[in-house]
């Protein structure tokens, strides 16, 4: 897990220590750089590293094999060891015990279809001297992240966007995407906070050509939206076979040369993938969890019961109050274009922690998108249903429960509102009130909207593909590589496991809901390791009691920063809207917080970055 960073521009070597140094916190064990001045063409490579396999400097990048093949390369290919063995067979030698090198022979050996051989996350670029050219990818699921510069000629790409922001004085702030961030709480792919910079999507590759400065990119993965190879076997043979890949995913990933450890809430997923490390590993398993003080937010009692079953050492972060203010006021120096999951405030507190002890830590992400785990997914099928109704009675309806007088009656009244459960479960991902955005932008118009509105398969297997290609990738990818990259934590998930995303995804749906239970096979796997009883509770996400803080402890923090001029300052917004709502939190009657902090991310940011630059 590093931070990677090139260019085809012409930089100072002292402007380009700059751009690395910007993001050092990606990989604070050695920075590197290198000039390439071949065929006319200055190239820079540059490299943030988090040594995790072969510690030793011949694994620096950036990286040279077979002299004309340089890479810089951030994240892991856990399969790199089968990949080498084949390789060598093929007579390619080797210097390091390095993934980097075994991506460039693979490179060599299969040529742009090298990342189709990867299991991993990965992003990276190859200068190849030969070709003239730089190839690269992203991961299948967008767990590293890749942002770049193209202007028809030169080149300029970085794992965070404040890389390439330095130094330059030719962007400019996109309204389109502040748009959109209002609507979805982050900047979807392909679109960045500045209109000349650009992310490569998820499972994208591409080339540049160094001669005729032409980009291409194209696809290399997809998941199977439209069915087309559904799972064959029984329900005890997908039990078995998901055990068998989950256990390959969860040992591959244990293997570093530096400590490996496990976050553990107490759910499902975590609980599962500690369970499984305790069953592939030969050493015990560091286990951490976190603990709130606040009423009705620390579950850490769960966690704590599961690591005392399974006998990991098991560590209890408590999270401060003034730590969690200090992230929230410092929040860009991380997420450095605006990111508004509130959740990433205490999973920056875990990761801060649990570095202490190890570098590298296995989450369960992934479990609630792939196996139809969260309870909106249940509510959306349930909802469904009212939609069969004649669109005037659910309008007489919508009156009456506007008439009362709880908010969440009148989210209600507007969802039933919707044309069908395509629209209701959109708008439930953009925000049902969007009253407040001022803008000209449908901000809800993404080519993702594929996975949703299409007839090949039900409702709720749909939705759940949505939320792959776009919560997932966008929100819950982004959120945990910013976290624990700011502590210099790796973050490995099994469960984002190309096999197991692609596995889940062939099953019927009644082998992941079944009756109102969620992640049904996800969880007999687990009941074999870790009785079902542990569980018997509503499910919980990781927030935060922001909502409180807002009207009590930060109200004055919240009105001084979003006061009368700076909310004028803000692109996109209906002033007098935010100004009503911000009201509304303030005196109880709406719990307005996620439009709160959405706003708090997006100022901080304006004020960090904003000076100078025109929003078009």
């Amino acid at each position: 897990m590093c931070g990677i960073y090139g260019s085809t521009l012409l930089y100072q070597e002292a402007q380009v220590k700059d751009k690395l140094k910007r993001t050092a916190f990606r990989g604070p064990d050695k920075m590197g750089w290198q000039f390439y001045n071949k065929n006319n063409h200055t190239i820079t490579f540059g490299h943030n590293r988090l040594s995790i396999i072969d510690l030793d400097p011949r694994s620096d990048q950036p990286f040279t094999y077979y002299d004309h093949i340089h890479i810089v390369f951030n994240g892991e290919v856990y399969n790199f060891k089968s990949i080498k063995e084949t390789l060598i067979q093929k007579g390619y030698t080797f210097r390091t015990t390095s993934d980097t090198e075994v991506l460039c022979a693979a490179y060599l050996e299969y040529g742009e279809n090298c990342v189709d051989h990867f299991n991993g996350m990965f992003a990276f670029v190859i200068y190849d001297e030969k070709k003239e050219l730089f190839f690269g990818a992203r991961d299948r699921l967008g767990q590293k992240p890749f942002y770049y510069y193209h202007n028809g000629k030169d080149f300029e790409f970085t794992s965070q966007i404040s890389s390439i922001q330095l130094h330059r004085n030719d962007l400019t702030i996109s309204e389109k995407a502040i748009s959109y961030y209002l609507a979805w709480g982050n900047i979807p792919d392909p679109q960045s906070i500045f209109n000349e910079v650009k992310k490569l999507k998820a499972g994208y590759k591409f080339t540049f050509d160094l001669n005729s400065g032409e980009f291409l990119s194209e696809p290399y993965w997809d998941i199977d939206y439209k069915n087309e190879n559904p799972y064959q076997g029984s329900y005890e043979d997908a039990k078995e076979e998901l055990k068998t890949i989950l256990n390959d995913a969860v040992s591959t990933r244990l293997f570093a040369d530096v400590p490996v450890g496990v976050f553990l809430s107490g759910g499902i997923d975590s609980s599962l993938i500690a369970a499984t490390a305790t069953q592939t590993s030969n050493s015990k398993i560091k286990t951490f969890s976190v603990k709130f003080n606040e009423k009705g937010f620390d579950e850490s009692q769960y966690a704590q019961k599961v690591a005392d079953h399974l006998q990991t050492d098991h560590h209890v972060i408590e999270c401060n109050y003034d730590e969690g203010i200090d992230l929230i006021k410092n929040f860009n120096e991380y997420y450095d274009e605006p990111f508004s999951d509130s959740s990433a405030i205490p999973s920056m507190l875990l990761a801060k922690y649990t570095k202490k002890h190890v570098t590298v830590a296995l989450s369960g992400d992934a479990g609630d998108e792939s196996f139809i785990g969260y309870h909106r997914y249940n509510w959306t099928r349930k909802g469904s249903l009212i939609y069969k109704l004649p669109q005037s009675l659910r309008k007489l309806s919508a009156m009456g429960l506007n008439a009362l007088p709880h908010y969440k009656l009148k989210v209600i009244a507007k969802a039933i509102q919707y044309k069908d459960s395509n629209e209701a479960y959109l708008s439930a991902m953009t925000g049902v009130d969007q009253s407040y955005i001022n803008t000209s932008f449908n901000n809800r118009e993404v080519d993702e909207l594929k996975y949703l509105m299409h007839d090949h398969k039900n409702l709720m297997e749909r939705i759940s593909d949505f939320d792959t290609k776009t919560y997932l990738t966008w929100d819950i990818n982004t959120k945990v590589d910013r976290a624990t990259m700011a502590s210099s934590l790796e973050a490995r998930s099994p469960l984002l496991d190309h096999r197991i995303v692609g596995f889940a995804n062939s099953l019927p749906t009644d082998f992941k809901f079944q009756k109102g239970n969620t992640k049904r096979i996800l969880k007999d796997v687990l009941y074999q390791s870790v009785p079902e009883a542990y569980f018997d509770r509503p499910k919980a996400g990781f927030t935060m009691p922001f909502s409180r803080w807002f009207k009590e402890d930060l109200k004055e923090f919240v009105l001084s920063e979003l006061n009368d001029e700076a909310l004028k300052s803000i692109p996109c917004i209906d002033v007098e809207k935010v100004q009503f709502m911000i009201k509304q939190h303030m005196d109880g009657s709406w719990n307005r917080y996620p439009l709160i902090w959405k706003l708090l991310v997006l100022k901080q940011w304006l004020n960090d970055n904003g000076k100078g630059l025109s929003i078009v």
